[in-house]
């Protein structure tokens, strides 16, 4: 059973995001909270798989909590959820490691997928989020050549993770076990000298491999 903790400080909006992520018998909304600091303590107190910060919330907002909560919990992973999908906001939870960012007027079947990705080491961003930030992205590709430390199943790698694939897709693409790729996404973290897939995500599109 995948557990979920899910911040949004709209009742009605917490209630109807709960039944739709509840239709899947594999997830459970184990946790609720109405503002960041709040899920930080639910956080200290229980574990959780997921994490859904609405990235608006009174007295700590998402970003803030996002902050404190890859900090102290590094393994649990993190979704953003918000109505505004101004591209700054995409980039600052990109920056901290967020396993996905979500508008709230998504449908019920892709709130379950990009749970399911992130628990995968997937990175999921709805497609009105993508197109705004995926130019922002390109953009700031740098001229400088790749890490030619990387091995070509290296780079065959970290190019699924920039289109955003789990490990388990990663592994079925390349013909590939999952440990293999799990432990090909360790090395190339510390080579790159990167905290996490979602930076590893921003390198491979900043230099060209998608």
């Amino acid at each position: 059973m995948i557990k979920v903790l899910l911040a949004e400080d709209q009742v009605m909006v917490r209630q109807g995001l709960k039944a739709m992520i509840e239709t899947d018998e594999e997830i459970e909304v184990t946790g609720e909270a109405d503002n960041g600091r709040e899920a930080v303590r639910l956080c200290d107190k229980q574990l959780f798989d997921v994490a859904i910060l609405d990235i608006r919330m009174p007295e700590m907002d998402g970003i803030e909590a996002a902050k404190i909560l890859r900090s102290r919990f590094p393994h649990m992973k993190i979704l953003m959820l918000t109505t505004f999908d101004d591209n700054q906001y995409v980039m600052d939870a990109l920056k901290l490691g967020v396993s996905g960012y979500m508008l709230k007027n998504g449908d019920t079947a892709s709130l379950i997928r990009s749970i399911k990705s992130a628990i995968g080491g997937g990175l999921s961003l709805e497609d009105q989020v993508a197109a705004k930030v995926m130019p922002v992205l390109l953009q700031n590709q740098v001229e400088e050549s790749i890490d030619p430390t990387l091995t070509p199943r290296e780079r065959a790698i970290l190019k699924c993770i920039g289109e955003g694939l789990n490990n388990k897709e990663a592994a079925e693409r390349l013909g590939l076990s999952v440990g293999t790729v799990k432990n090909q996404t360790s090395h190339i973290l510390d080579k790159l000298e990167l905290r996490d897939r979602t930076q590893l995500a921003i390198y491979a599109i900043r230099h060209r491999l998608i």
